[in-house]
């Protein structure tokens, strides 16, 4: 005997909003099963204005507004008994953010979450990141978004110290960092993982999770330091009209590719890795967890 649920995550990230929707298996004496089911992403680049202006364009909010109420058909076609919506770095920092969540909730019913770096690395380690991480082992988990990078330093299984930098791949196109912020980063890592040997990394995000994939690896097999630099070297050789056509890589992504790239090869510089994990896993797949975890 069985039992099924269906919930649903909305990640509203600076370079785009995503729908991840799972059905969850229930079996008694065993541990529930998490299945993807359908996953939704919108590139609005909130972003883009945010780190320039500090505010969501009318028509940014205008596209939330109708990537919302898309979001709020698709769950109920669906049939989703539980959802949370979170954002991050973009609507965190813009002056309006809170404003344009009080429409969102107005217009579709759907209640917005705003929350900090330290809660987005909270949410992300409820997901099936420890069926990965290694007892007798060192990690450095790097997330890498638009607004953003949260970085949590796993050791003996659990989590030592996390932090959030404001060193994103929207942040790193428009070219609008913090002055000293690579090194303020490096300093942290290196600091906080001068006592470990043999670190490995654990990257996320939509970034790596395409440069995976176009690697061939088999599910649970790293990537090296020698094949990411290889590709970063690659990226930069074409133009970015070149990464649309030549790498079949989508508009939205093929120019915040080259930053995150950067980013994961700067902390395994930094850290010494070798090798770098990519279980696909992100915000949203924290969102459902903890979502099941508040139901039991």
């Amino acid at each position: 005997m069985i039992t099924q649920h269906k919930y649903a995550a909305i990640d509203i990230g600076s370079n785009a909003v995503r729908l991840l929707i799972s059905t969850i298996t229930e079996q008694e004496g065993k541990e529930p099963i998490f299945k993807k089911t359908s996953l939704v992403r919108v590139p609005i680049r909130l972003g883009a204005d945010v780190f320039m202006t500090k505010m969501i364009s009318e028509e940014n909010q205008v596209r939330m507004i109708d990537t919302m109420k898309a979001f709020q058909l698709l769950m109920k076609s669906h049939k989703i008994e539980r959802y949370k919506a979170c954002a991050t770095s973009a609507m965190r920092e813009a002056e309006n953010g809170v404003h344009v969540a009080n429409e969102v909730l107005e217009k579709t019913g759907i209640e917005i979450e705003i929350i900090d770096g330290t809660h987005e690395a909270a949410i992300i380690a409820t997901t099936d990141l420890n069926l990965l991480i290694q007892t007798d082992k060192t990690y450095l988990y790097v997330d890498v978004g638009g607004g953003s990078t949260e970085f949590t330093l796993y050791s003996n299984g659990e989590a030592i110290t996390s932090r959030s930098f404001k060193l994103g791949t929207v942040r790193l196109l428009k070219n609008i960092t913090e002055p000293n912020i690579w090194e303020e980063v490096e300093t942290w890592v290196k600091a906080v993982t001068k006592d470990y040997h043999r670190i490995d990394l654990v990257g996320s995000g939509g970034n790596i999770n395409n440069i995976f994939k176009s690697s061939g690896k088999a599910i649970g097999k790293p990537l090296s330091y020698l094949y990411l630099s290889s590709y970063y070297q690659l990226l930069n050789s074409f133009t970015y009209e070149e990464r649309i056509t030549e790498l079949n890589l989508n508009d939205d992504r093929a120019d915040v590719i080259i930053p995150a790239t950067r980013i994961y090869l700067s902390a395994m510089k930094w850290t010494k890795a070798r090798r770098i994990y990519v279980p696909k896993i992100g915000l949203a797949d924290g969102i459902i967890k903890s979502l099941y975890q508040e139901k039991i």
